[in-house]
């Protein structure tokens, strides 16, 4: 069985380097995850990660305790930790989803003026989900 984690954190950089930032975090999860058989996303908008990690379970947690001691976030939330029968992102070592105006709509409907993934909640999370499974991945 697999396993699915979640986070969403705040971007710590300035908006000076945030490309930057966005462009290693990507390149550094693509080799590890191809190295481990690790799929997932990654979703960035105004100064927030959302991230979904899918694998075997404890490589999946370990990347969570190397994510706590990354200075490139702060403010990290878990939002959910699940096995999975199935992996969503296996086409993937990490999708990048850029804004869309899908995900905009989805947060406005919630509530939001911007992208604000800490405020999810688990009922919110698997529509969420479902939006970037099926979002076009696009290169930074």
């Amino acid at each position: 069985m697999k396993f699915q984690l979640c986070y969403a954190s705040e971007a710590t950089a300035s908006d000076k380097h945030i490309l930057n930032d966005l462009r290693n975090i990507l390149n550094e999860a693509r080799h590890f995850n191809i190295k481990h058989n690790v799929h997932g996303a990654l979703f960035f908008a105004d100064r927030y990660f959302f991230q979904c990690i899918e694998g075997e379970q404890s490589i999946v947690e370990n990347l969570v305790v190397k994510l706590y001691r990354d200075s490139r976030h702060m403010d990290i939330r878990i939002l959910s930790r699940n096995p999975i029968e199935q992996m969503h992102f296996s086409q993937w070592s990490m999708k990048y989803v850029s804004r869309n105006s899908q995900v905009q709509q989805f947060f406005r409907q919630k509530g939001f003026d911007y992208f604000e993934p800490l405020k999810l909640n688990e009922q919110d999370l698997p529509e969420f989900l479902t939006l970037l499974y099926d979002a076009k991945a696009v290169e930074v």
